[in-house]
């Protein structure tokens, strides 16, 4: 079978824009059930599947997405290609809100989440390369999209994975810009490491909608986070469907 697409939506993209749906599958896994229905379809005249990562409405918060039934789903219903859209918040100075970053690197500080598909009864160990988290090509297909369409992306960054689903504190921010993160969410792990376990190539766009915990002027607002989110995600939705129309022509 030739090669699929799947776009897994985060916060503010529950439903992809212009899909024609020809089928929502209820994939049973042996982790549980995905977050919500594998919608197939067709964009642009190509096929799709799409997960809202957060279910649809909106319900699941980020430490209980089921990460594993997630991917393992999609790879059944046989994507080879994974691109997260992922809402951040903004840590460095170029990390402006509605800024749209195409990340490089991340660093996991989450726990307590079922992060592997290898554990239980094997036959073996299993080590998976995880050095380069993000798929190059697919890493260069977002970038090449987004210029296309005349959308301004920051090419790298670190994205630094919190549990959630609490906002940060000013000194968490400050260890992890230490650390060297540009940016912090609550959804990019373990969903990049499962992605990698189970051989589907993974990229993310992630979208700024407000400055990290001290980081701006005052308290963080959901209001703030809203508006951000909004105009962002419009902007994701032209570079997605460019992409599309790229990951299956070129």
């Amino acid at each position: 079978m030739s090669d699929t697409l799947a776009i897994i939506g985060g916060t503010g993209l529950t439903q992809l824009p212009g899909l024609t749906i020809s089928n929502a599958h209820d994939v049973q896994t042996p982790y549980g059930s995905p977050s919500a229905p594998i919608l197939e379809g067709e964009l642009n005249g190509y096929r799709v599947l799409f997960l809202a990562r957060h279910g649809h409405p909106h319900r699941v918060p980020p430490h209980q997405v089921n990460y594993r039934a997630n991917l393992w789903a999609l790879q059944n219903l046989y994507a080879t290609d994974v691109i997260a859209i992922n809402a951040v918040g903004g840590i460095t100075r170029n990390m402006t809100s509605q800024a749209l970053v195409v990340p490089v690197q991340i660093i996991d500080y989450t726990h307590g989440r079922e992060s592997t598909i290898f554990e239980g009864e094997l036959s073996g160990v299993t080590h998976v390369d995880f050095s380069y988290p993000y798929t190059e090509s697919l890493r260069q297909l977002l970038l090449k999209s987004a210029k296309e369409v005349s959308e301004p992306v920051i090419n790298g960054g670190v994205y630094g994975a919190t549990q959630g689903p609490r906002l940060e504190t000013v000194a968490e921010i400050f260890r992890m810009e230490q650390d060297g993160c540009d940016l912090v969410g609550m959804t990019g792990m373990p969903e990049a490491a499962l992605a990698r376990e189970l051989k589907l190539r993974y990229a993310s766009l992630s979208v700024v909608v407000n400055p990290a915990a001290g980081k701006g002027e005052g308290v963080i607002t959901i209001k703030e986070i809203d508006e951000n989110l909004a105009a962002g995600m419009e902007r994701v939705k032209r570079i997605v469907e460019t992409a599309v129309n790229r990951f299956y022509t070129e």
